[in-house]
């Protein structure tokens, strides 16, 4: 069975904001590499069109050959993004979902092949009430936002993560490798 990622990066204080992370050229390897390993990459809309940025680099490269890096690997990867209110998507190594995310999910799962990635805050968020996430990959940089879109926001039960290791970056992000204990509780 196909494991499923959920990686993300957040701010010390629990936020997921495109903007408030520090990326530099080792965060944006160590991505490229994750996107290599795996065989497909799960959206949301939001997401799907914040990364929709990264074909501008393939037309136009940076000075930057980490982000060039990271650019064409994303721009490879199969893409499956679920939306509600897309009718179309123009990049050709993405598609839209036509069943809902659970069923997409655990059909994929059965599938052979490599690792499925989600990078969706809002699919991570249903994908964790729904117990289909196998690993999670937070990328946790040292900031403090103040405000923002917490990553498991509106998470009532009580869930425990076994810590598998753990990868520190020279700018001071800390990747935290966890898998769910599948132990689970309300009391509070």
């Amino acid at each position: 069975m196909r494991k499923l990622i959920a990686a993300i990066n957040m701010t010390l204080d629990g936020f997921c904001d495109h903007t408030a992370g520090l990326p530099d050229e080792e965060i944006h390897q160590h991505y490229t590499e994750l996107l290599r390993q795996a065989d497909l990459i799960l959206y949301g809309r939001t997401t799907y069109q914040l990364m929709e940025f990264w074909r501008t680099l393939l037309e136009n490269p940076s000075e930057e050959k980490s982000m060039n890096d990271f650019a064409v690997a994303i721009d490879k990867i199969p893409k499956i993004v679920f939306s509600h209110t897309l009718k179309d998507i123009e990049w050709n190594s993405a598609k839209l979902s036509n069943k809902s995310l659970e069923e997409k999910v655990l059909e994929l799962k059965r599938q052979p092949g490599g690792d499925i990635l989600v990078g969706s805050r809002s699919l991570i968020i249903q994908l964790m009430k729904l117990n289909l996430i196998d690993e999670y990959q937070l990328c946790v940089h040292p900031v403090v936002a103040g405000s923002g879109l917490s990553l498991f926001e509106n998470i009532n039960d009580r869930t425990i993560l076994k810590l598998l290791k753990t990868k520190t970056f020279s700018g001071g992000a800390v990747t935290l490798f966890y898998e769910p204990t599948n132990e689970k509780t309300t009391d509070r």
